[in-house]
């Protein structure tokens, strides 16, 4: 019987920027970039129109559509406005909202594009630095990377599609190594 952790995170170790690899070679994907037009008139009124649209052709062909979504964000902004789009609170709240509807989307975005790490800005608390970029909470970030991989796990099971090397090529686009023994757990105890 294998031991229980007294570290609920003890399987994910934070990687080196060294340590990241390329994910799923483009040229093995036959569906093209997507993109998600995100307007005023959505974010205002946290309509996902737009949204299931695009998921319901990215569902048509998961595997080729994998890693092809790019998201638009069109919100006006008074000139001097500082903030990233990801610091404005009413952007965040749609996201929010699209993250509920479907939480295996990170499988879709186009992690090369940096619309991973973007939309895990739109999620959990962070803040930028001229020098480092985007430095999420840490704490934050390992809850939302085990979160996501659950999810995606579930769902690829569910689907009959995916597998454990595409969820730890997420985990390392945001930084964390996920060890062998963990998804060994996991198909012990499903």
């Amino acid at each position: 019987m294998t031991a229980v952790t007294t570290q609920p995170f003890a399987w994910l170790r934070k990687l080196t920027k060294l340590e990241y690899f390329p994910l799923i070679d483009p040229t093995e994907r036959i569906c093209m970039s997507v993109t998600l037009v995100i307007t005023p008139e959505a974010i205002a009124n946290l309509d996902l129109t737009a949204g299931h649209t695009i998921v319901e052709t990215l569902l048509k062909n998961p595997f080729a559509c994998a890693q092809q979504l790019q998201c638009q964000i069109d919100f006006p902004r008074e000139d001097g406005d500082p903030r990233e789009l990801s610091e404005i609170a009413e952007i965040r709240l749609w996201f929010v909202r699209l993250d509920i509807a479907y939480p295996w989307l990170p499988y879709f975005l186009d992690w090369r594009a940096g619309e991973l790490a973007r939309y895990t800005a739109m999620l959990i608390p962070h803040q930028f630095s001229q020098r480092e970029g985007i430095q999420y909470n840490p704490e934050a970030l390992e809850i939302f990377v085990m979160q996501k991989v659950f999810v995606l796990l579930e769902w690829f099971k569910d689907k009959d599609f995916g597998s454990v090397a595409d969820v730890k090529s997420m985990a390392k686009v945001l930084g964390y190594d996920i060890a062998p023994e963990f998804f060994q757990l996991l198909e012990q105890y499903s």
